[in-house]
C-alpha cells in the first residue's frame, strides 16, 4: 500500500465530500470544506491517499495552542487498515510542530471504534454534550489529549 498524507486542496473536494457523505449521517456540505481551504486561517486540513486515490480526510482547527479535531473519516473500503490512525498522528504531530499542546474533539457516544482509537492516542473522556447530534439527539463524548508525549512513537 502506497500511503501518502498531504494537505487537502480544492482538487480534493469531490473525494472528500464523498467520504464524508458515506461516513456520517450529518455530512458537511461541500461549501464548508471549501471554506476550510480558502477562508479559515485556523484550518488544518489533510487527506490520505492510497495509490493516488483520496481515501481519508481530516479537518482540524488550530486555535492558539490547541487543535480541535473537527472531522475525520476513512472511506469504508479502506477502514481497518490503520489509515485513520496514521492520518490523525500526522495531523497531531504537524500541529505540535506549530506549538499545539492540547487537542480535543467530540465523538458520538455510540462510536466505540473511534473512541478506542482516540484512547490509543492518549485522548481521555472529560465530559458530554447532551443531545449534541441533531439527527438522533445522541450525546457527544468530549475527549481531550493533554499529553502529546503519549502519542504513538512519542
Amino acid at each position: 500500500m502506497n500511503l501518502v498524507i498531504r494537505k487537502m486542496t480544492l482538487d480534493d473536494l469531490k473525494a472528500v465530500v464523498a467520504i464524508d457523505q458515506v461516513s456520517f449521517s450529518l455530512p458537511w456540505p461541500e461549501r464548508s470544506f471549501q471554506f476550510e481551504l480558502t477562508d479559515n486561517e485556523t484550518s488544518r486540513s489533510w487527506v490520505a491517499e492510497v495509490d493516488e486515490r483520496v481515501v481519508a480526510m481530516m479537518v482540524g482547527w488550530l486555535i492558539i495552542d490547541e487543535l480541535h479535531v473537527a472531522t475525520i473519516a476513512t472511506h469504508p473500503d479502506f477502514r481497518g487498515q490503520g489509515i485513520g490512525k496514521k492520518l490523525l498522528l500526522h495531523a497531531l504531530r504537524a500541529a505540535q510542530a506549530e506549538g499545539v499542546v492540547r487537542s480535543f474533539l467530540e465523538v458520538r457516544a455510540s462510536n466505540e471504534v473511534a473512541q478506542k482509537m482516540y484512547r490509543e492516542f492518549g485522548f481521555e473522556e472529560d465530559g458530554r454534550r447532551k443531545e449534541y447530534y441533531k439527527d438522533n439527539a445522541e450525546d457527544a463524548i468530549l475527549m481531550t489529549l493533554n499529553d502529546f508525549d503519549r502519542l504513538p512513537g512519542g
